[in-house]
């Protein structure tokens, strides 16, 4: 049994900190590890990429790509844990699932811009209506094998040409 005056932390748990500034002897004496003269002796030096006036790397690079100003964010759900859900009776199969009925069974905590299903694992239920935002060719192939589909209402129907 422990007494009150032999707690103590366990070993390395509480790190000293380095005093800087405190002598020769201490080893981080005189310039207290800041080097010499300049810039970064100094306090408030904030100069991460900056090499000297030349054009830094980070500038140097060639740009590529484009970043969406307002992406879509989904909740990606895999079809075992929406099984293992319904399985567990948490998940009313017979009904539409959606992105409420996700939230109300606890399988996703917020709804976001919508759910994207994916194929993995295992997906034995029969006759499973889904209505989310985007499906895996993977994962519709798996609902419909078991007599079940998938209505996409956000998903833009393919261009025919």
């Amino acid at each position: 049994m422990t007494r009150l005056n032999e707690l103590s932390d366990n070993p390395g748990a509480n790190k000293i900190r380095m005093r800087v500034g405190r002598g020769i002897g201490s080893g981080k004496g005189k310039t207290g590890g800041r080097g010499g003269k300049g810039q970064t002796a100094r306090s408030g030096v904030a100069i991460n990429g900056f090499e000297g006036g030349q054009m830094p790397l980070h500038m140097r690079m060639p740009k590529r790509g484009f970043n969406k100003p307002n992406p879509k964010h989904y909740n990606a759900v895999r079809l075992d844990r929406i099984q293992l859900y319904i399985d567990s009776g948490k998940l009313d199969h017979k009904g539409v699932i959606d992105a409420a009925a996700l939230v109300a069974a606890g399988v996703i905590r917020r709804v976001k811009d919508g759910v994207r299903l994916i194929a993995g694992g295992e997906f034995t239920s029969k006759k499973v209506t889904f209505k989310v935002g985007y499906a895996s060719a993977g994962a519709i192939a798996a609902i419909e094998a078991g007599g079940g589909k998938v209505d996409m209402p956000e998903a833009k129907p393919a261009a025919s040409e």
